[in-house]
């Protein structure tokens, strides 16, 4: 058990979380932590959430799109789909989406993006029949 206790910037990174990523992952997320996990869940909120995401210096929606073409390119899927998914909280368009993708397959190579673009049509379509419509 560590005895770290969060800084200044927990209680803002919660709530910018929260407005991001909605009660519901972020309740999940809290209730999932354990011992092994409690100081790196505080260090994602201060560092992530109360320090990157709380700067207005661009708009959530930018951040979003940052976020989307950097865990793409990365595969880093189970964490692409959670942010796709809070695009509907940030502004991030459909049509953000794709262009974002698109500097993915640019610059970070077409198998990249070709994985992103099949996440982002599960995530964007969920509970329709057809997952190749056009926005």
């Amino acid at each position: 058990m560590s005895d770290r206790t969060p800084g200044p910037r927990f209680d803002k990174g919660m709530a910018v979380r929260r407005a991001v990523l909605g009660d519901a992952h972020v309740d999940r997320a809290t209730r999932a932590a354990t011992a092994l996990d409690t100081d790196f869940q505080t260090l994602i909120v201060e560092g992530a959430w109360g320090t990157v995401w709380s700067d207005d210096s661009i708009t959530r929606r930018e951040r979003s799109m940052i976020t989307i073409a950097l865990l793409a390119a990365l595969g880093h899927h189970d964490e692409l789909k959670m942010h796709i998914k809070a695009c509907r909280n940030t502004g991030a368009s459909a049509d953000d989406i794709r262009e974002a993708l698109m500097h993915v397959a640019v610059y970070a190579g077409v198998p990249a993006a070709n994985t992103a673009f099949k996440i982002a049509k599960q995530v964007l379509y969920e509970g329709t029949e057809d997952t190749d419509r056009q926005e």
